[in-house]
């Protein structure tokens, strides 16, 4: 028997220009470590990062259909609260 990874789809949001980031990894902790030490190229230049929503899906092509979701109208609308809300939480005002 085959051992699968199980994935995971992570939104971190930057602190610096309090936008959002979505993406799956196996290990989110390692991933946002990798973020914040600039070895992610998309994000390099947002550091630093926290994370603000994580959700175990299972496997890689599960993780991906739900950051295909986070991606849509419906699901950046449903991130939005969740964004906002853990920028309340930290002091700062919702962009």
């Amino acid at each position: 028997m085959r051992h699968e990874l199980s994935y995971s789809v992570y939104v971190l949001l930057s602190i610096q220009d309090k936008k959002h980031y979505t993406g799956i990894s196996s290990n989110v902790i390692k991933r946002l470590q990798n973020h914040n030490a600039g070895k992610v190229k998309s994000t390099k230049s947002r550091r630093p990062f926290s994370i603000v929503y994580q959700e175990e899906v299972g496997r890689r092509e599960e993780a991906r259909k739900r950051e295909k979701y986070f991606k849509s109208a419906a699901g950046r609308r449903y991130l939005r609260e969740i964004i906002d809300n853990e920028i309340k939480r930290v002091g700062g005002s919702p962009a």
